[in-house]
């Protein structure tokens, strides 16, 4: 299976967010350790893998491309 693997930075400029909020906000919240990124040889530098990220953010989008998300949980349909 072949993997994209991209640092930080390679990642921000993909997605278009700032490096600060992939690292401060995204990291260990939405983007997860062994399943959209890595620590190689058990150091501590990180590659995120780009199809394991690309897939979440098409399945996250079209979910919500039907309605707002609500506060509770449910979807407004306007």
């Amino acid at each position: 299976m072949s993997q994209t693997f991209l640092t930080t930075e390679e990642l921000a400029q993909k997605i278009k967010y700032d490096v600060r909020t992939i690292r401060n906000r995204l990291k260990d919240s939405v983007l997860l350790e062994g399943k959209h990124y890595i620590r190689p040889f058990g150091g501590r530098k990180i590659l995120f893998l780009w199809e394991a990220i690309e897939g979440d953010i098409m399945m996250f989008s079209l979910e919500n491309a039907a309605g707002i998300s609500m506060a509770n949980g449910g979807v407004c349909n306007g």
